[in-house]
Formats: structure tokens, C-alpha cells, sequence
């Protein structure tokens, strides 16, 4: 088991509609500790000319009252630089389990594209 550091970036959805609709998200980035306890990659062979890297990775972070609210808009969280999506998050009072994926690919803090 490995110590970890980084960020979590939680997509939540605006209260006001952009159109008729039609939600933005707002991408919220915190910063958290935790131990990363399984640390896998393995490449998935698709259709297009590189493989797509996968991590089977599982991170355990301390809760701080906001991730227990808000742990249904966990997007992504930050590993070696790369962000990459969070696929399950098991929540085990006080601390939430995060089973990490493929890359992230949506908007991140700053790069919200406005129409």
C-alpha cells in the first residue's frame, strides 16, 4: 500500500439552465490524502491505432464532509499528473473508496468550453 496525493475534480451541475434543457456542469477541484491500495495498469486493445491505458487502480481517501455530500459528482482524480475518471466510489465511513478507470477526457478547472 502507497501513499497518495492529488486531486479530485467533482462535476456538479448548475442550477441555472444555459437553454432550455440544457445544464453546464462546473468542475470543482480539492485536494486529498490517501493510500492508493491496488495499483494496476493494463492496455486495452480497441479499433483505433494506439491501445487505450487502463488503471484498475483503488484509491482509499479521508473523507472531509463535503466528499461525503458530494461523492455522487466525483469525476476524476489526479494520479501521476494525468487525470484519470473515477468509476465507483464505496463509501466506508470515514473514508470513501474510489476505483479509478480509463483517462478523463471531460472539461477540468478552466476548460469549461461556454456556448
Amino acid at each position: 500500500m502507497s501513499k497518495w496525493f492529488g486531486k479530485i475534480g467533482y462535476a456538479v451541475t448548475n442550477e441555472t439552465e444555459t437553454e432550455p434543457g440544457l445544464w453546464d456542469d462546473t468542475i470543482l477541484e480539492r485536494e486529498y490524502y490517501g493510500d492508493m491500495t491496488y495499483d494496476r495498469r493494463k492496455r486495452q486493445t480497441s479499433g483505433s491505432i494506439n491501445d487505450n491505458i487502463l488503471l484498475a487502480n483503488v484509491v482509499s481517501i479521508l473523507a472531509d464532509p463535503f466528499a461525503i455530500e458530494n461523492c455522487s459528482y466525483m469525476a476524476y482524480a489526479e494520479i501521476m499528473g494525468t487525470k484519470w475518471k473515477i468509476s465507483e466510489v464505496e463509501v466506508q465511513y470515514p473514508r470513501l473508496i474510489l476505483t479509478i478507470g480509463g483517462v478523463w477526457n471531460g472539461d477540468t478547472t478552466g476548460t469549461t468550453e461556454q456556448t
